[in-house]
């Protein structure tokens, strides 16, 4: 198994298990937990195999659909008897966010795609799965809440990483670089409630004023 293999097979994991949550607090059925889950874990990274013209990476190796599966029925019995934390859906999509996105820039890579490709694609797969996942359970997509650090933080660990490679730091740690500086950021936004700044434009002005 590659590392960029075992990298998207923990997101895969981390992200159904966040799905499932997300499910979970809908008070979905058992069925609707696991597709919940599923769009989640595969959401951004089909997405990013059909733009890079890759055969999608769950039917290439369909062992990626089992560990979904089996992360979001080991979720199940948790969500069903004790409350998790309020803010446990976010650390555990942070965590997805981290994993994904290292992953997806690594496979753009190795396609012999150049930096900014890699980083969008990097970005598109840590937070397109999110986004399937919020529209499906009728919430707003944590990238576009308002000020919210989200794909912020996956560009900062792509970029990150696509810059330490090019200068000959080895994969692994150019990886866990990557990865940290995604977690941190995200992790960062959610305990201390960092946002970005926001723009607001301004009302008309009042004839009468």
């Amino acid at each position: 198994m590659t590392l960029s293999v075992a990298i998207e097979m923990a997101g895969v994991a981390v992200f159904a298990v966040s799905g499932a949550l997300a499910a979970g607090r809908k008070s979905l059925d058992l069925l609707g937990v696991v597709v919940i889950a599923m769009v989640t874990a595969t959401g951004g990274g089909t997405l990013r195999d059909l733009m890079l013209d890759r055969t999608v990476f769950w039917i290439a190796r369909p062992e990626f659909i089992i560990v979904t599966g089996i992360a979001a029925l080991l979720t199940i019995p948790y969500v069903r008897f004790a409350r998790p934390p309020e803010r446990f859906l976010m650390v555990a999509d942070a965590l997805g966010l981290a994993l994904f996105s290292v992953a997806g820039a690594r496979i753009a890579l190795g396609t012999g795609q150049g930096a900014l490709i890699a980083v969008v694609m990097g970005t598109i797969t840590g937070a397109f799965g999110g986004v399937l996942r919020d529209v499906l359970c009728n919430e707003i997509p944590m990238i576009l809440r308002k000020g919210h650090i989200y794909a912020t933080a996956s560009i900062a660990g792509c970029s990150l990483l696509v810059i330490l490679l090019g200068l000959g730091v080895s994969g692994g740690v150019a990886a866990a670089a990557g990865m940290a500086t995604v977690a941190v950021m995200r992790f960062g936004s959610i305990a201390f409630n960092l946002t970005l700044p926001v723009f607001n434009l301004p009302g008309p002005k009042d004839p009468e004023a």
